[in-house]
Parts: structure tokens; C-alpha cells; sequence
């Protein structure tokens, strides 16, 4: 049964395509408070769909992207012709974010929430040296890399397959571990794990390899060790139009040049 949404929000990047968007659809729609609206829609790119996620996170509001960005991955093709109807037919994806817990060089912890990948990188020009923990058991004593990140299905065509790690369908209950420029074990290039594991990564040698750990748009600096796990108790919610499925973008990633 399609949903009726009678009240709708845009929210725009600061890009001028964006806000010329948001303009013509107001025009066309009218404007309505965000915490008062039936759905939220989106309008840039991938980092203002998640910058618009994280705002909404766990409140149940439900979030429509249409692109007008860069990439747009996580959005809707852009048109102004026919919302309520799209919006009624639309697709409801539910994301669980990572947790991260940092612990810093002074004993300072952080928590954040990642929608796309937890990403740990060296902080100076020596590589990074990392021992790999899932679950409790060491599954990596020791990797030396520029880097390393988890990713969830939604974040798995970021990042993630930038530094050559494997797409995830979207329900797949799977996060990819991937390194970034491994240098020992020089033949390990990353793992899929279930996303209901704990991934707990200690930095060796703080003090003459630094490193930084990021959650989405978060950064924490100078890290001893950092715990990754998917939320148990909060989510997001992202709409997506049924001939425009996730399914058909992961095929279409998978099968581009």
C-alpha cells in the first residue's frame, strides 16, 4: 500500500544547484518544518545525504535524496515533476550505523556513529602499525598499511571500493574490513565480516606511528585503539524509487567501466 505524504521538507546543500533546486520546489510544494514534516527531501550529493541522515538519526523521519551533486549515490535521480506520486511509490531502506569508540593518546574518549565507514589512517609519514581483534580473538597480529576501514553496504561504494574493497549489497548482513595500501602482510587485502561482530583495532607504537580514526564527517585524533559494532538500537531511514532500486545501482557499480 503506497504511503501519502502531505507535508514535505527540503533541506539543500550550500551549492548553487542545489539551492535553485530547493527553490523551484518550494515553489511547487510548499515548505514545511523539518521536525513537523512527513519526509525530508535531500538535495545535493552523497555527504549532504549523510550530513541530512545523521541530523534525522533515530527519530524515524524519513529521508528522500534526489541529486544534485557530484556522485550521488545514495540519491534519486533529480526532476520536479510529480513528488507526491514518487514519493508514495518510494522503496524504504533502514540503515544501523557503526559505532566508534576512541580511546586517544591522553585517555580521551570519543563516540561517534557511522552511516558509511569507520577509517583509521597514519597521521605522518611513517606507515600506520595495527593489531586486528574480531570478536576478541587477534585475526591480524600485525598490519602495517596506510590504513584500514569498515564499511557497511551503504558505504561499500565510497570509500571503501576506492581503496579496492568488495561492493556489498545492501541487505547483505555483511561489513567489509579493507585495507588501504597494506605493506605487510603484503598478500591480505581485506575480509568480509558479519555485521554482528566487534572489531577492536590497537595502534602499535602510538607515540612514533600515529594515527587518526574518522566516523563519516568525525575525526579523532591520535587513537591507542578504537572499537567498531554495528548500533544495536539506532537507525536511519532512507527512501529510494523502485526503478531506481539499490539492487540496480549495485549492478550498475559492478558492471561500470
Amino acid at each position: 500500500m503506497a504511503r501519502t505524504f502531505k507535508t514535505i521538507a527540503f533541506a539543500a546543500s550550500a551549492t548553487t544547484e542545489a539551492r535553485r533546486a530547493a527553490e523551484e520546489l518550494i515553489a511547487l510544494y510548499g515548505q514545511y518544518d523539518p521536525e513537523e514534516a512527513d519526509v525530508i527531501v535531500a538535495l545535493g550529493g552523497d555527504g549532504f545525504m549523510l550530513h541530512t541522515l545523521h541530523k534525522t538519526m533515530n527519530s524515524g523521519k524519513l529521508v528522500y535524496g534526489m541529486n544534485r551533486g557530484s556522485i550521488g549515490f545514495l540519491m534519486n535521480r533529480y526532476s520536479t515533476e510529480n513528488l507526491h506520486e514518487r514519493l508514495a511509490e518510494a522503496v524504504e531502506n533502514t540503515f544501523r550505523p557503526l559505532e566508534m569508540q576512541t580511546t586517544d593518546t591522553e585517555g580521551k574518549h570519543v563516540r561517534a556513529l557511522a552511516i558509511n565507514e569507520v577509517y583509521l589512517f597514519r597521521q605522518s609519514y611513517q606507515a600506520a602499525k595495527l593489531r586486528v581483534i574480531v570478536d576478541g580473538r587477534v585475526r591480524l597480529e600485525e598490519l602495517i598499511c596506510d590504513g584500514v576501514l569498515l564499511s557497511t553496504p551503504a558505504g561499500s561504494t565510497a570509500y571503501n571500493l576506492s581503496a579496492h574493497g568488495p561492493i556489498l549489497p545492501l541487505e547483505a548482513p555483511l561489513l567489509a574490513l579493507t585495507p588501504v595500501s597494506p605493506f605487510r602482510p603484503r598478500r591480505w587485502r581485506g575480509a568480509l565480516l558479519p555485521n554482528k561482530v566487534t572489531v577492536d583495532i590497537a595502534i602499535l607504537e602510538p607515540d612514533k606511528r600515529p594515527v587518526n580514526a574518522v566516523a563519516d564527517h568525525v575525526e579523532v585524533k591520535s587513537v591507542v585503539k578504537v572499537r567498531i559494532a554495528e548500533s544495536e538500537n539506532i537507525t536511519a531511514h532512507i527512501l529510494s524509487d523502485p526503478d531506481y532500486s539499490w539492487s540496480d545501482r549495485i549492478l550498475a557499480e559492478q558492471f561500470s567501466n
